[in-house]
């Protein structure tokens, strides 16, 4: 939205990948070589960029998003039905609504949920984050890109409002995720998950965790179990065979039908919204 009419950026996980498996292409490390300007959400999410981005240029400006001004950090979970998580102390701006164990790894926001797009609040710091940099590395475009920020913060407003309006009726409807990276959508919209199928997507669920989660199902704690399309789990089918659960796909990335785009973030939104309602909505 920030360079229409300037230039696209270059996407580096494609359609179908996802940050939490992926492995950076040598056509991908050339690119950051010749990047004037590199976003990232930060080293919990895209942990292939951290030692990439090490070897940049000194005049290669890297923007972390989490660390924009404006974005609010909410903490992982690991309380309840949320399986604890190891990793590290929240930073500074981190809402912390749920415990974190200490950590020392050098990662200021090791015990941040990383998945910060997910809340429209925060995309519209992303925005403002965005033409700051790139007004910075371009100034001869400032104009346009001040002017791009501002009709991309209206464009988020209102999607805001829509979503609420959407989300509202489906507020207290328990739901299971495959991995816990809705956090910020729920948080935002009043939404009700009461567990996640596993901690890390890239990893398989203890026998234990299925049995904790499949009872959650089965006694009707549970009214919609949601796969994700880079993973595809058929563990979701037997989770909630025999049960009434009903099924739907969330996909927090948008590789899956997205293109890339200044419309993709918008789609995104839409389509976690309406599959949601699908799911949830008992008249649908």
């Amino acid at each position: 939205m920030v360079m229409q009419d300037v230039g696209e950026p270059r996407l580096l996980i494609g359609s179908g990948a996802s940050p939490h498996t992926y492995s950076l292409k040598p056509s991908d490390a050339r690119a950051l070589q010749q990047a004037d300007v590199v976003f990232w959400v930060g080293e919990s999410l895209e942990t292939f960029l951290e030692k990439p981005l090490r070897t940049l240029p000194k005049n290669a400006r890297v923007v972390q998003l989490a660390e924009a001004p404006g974005v609010t950090l909410l903490a992982y979970r690991d309380a309840g039905p949320w399986e604890a998580h190891a990793h590290g102390s929240a930073g500074p701006n981190v809402q912390t609504p749920y415990h974190n164990h200490e950590h020392s790894d050098g990662d200021a926001h090791a015990g941040a949920d990383m998945h910060i797009w997910l809340d429209p609040a925060n995309a519209r710091a992303i925005v403002m984050a965005a033409a700051t940099a790139l007004t910075e590395a371009d100034p001869d475009r400032a104009v346009l890109y001040r002017s791009n920020a501002e009709r991309a913060v209206a464009r988020l407003l209102a999607l805001d409002e829509e979503l609420q309006q959407t989300l509202a009726p489906l507020a207290g409807r328990p739901y299971i995720v495959f991995h816990d990276a809705y956090q910020y959508l729920e948080h935002r919209y009043g939404m009700t998950a009461v567990g996640s199928i596993t901690v890390h997507p890239e990893r398989q669920p203890s026998a234990q965790r299925v049995a904790a989660i499949r009872k959650k199902v089965t006694d009707g704690a549970a009214v919609c179990v949601f796969a994700e399309p880079q993973f595809e789990p058929k563990l979701v089918q037997t989770l909630i065979a025999g049960t009434k659960a009903r099924v739907e796909v969330l996909d927090a990335d948008g590789g899956v039908g997205v293109p890339a785009g200044p419309e993709a973030y918008p789609m995104i939104m839409r389509n976690l919204a309406n599959a949601l309602r699908a799911c949830l909505d008992p008249s649908t």
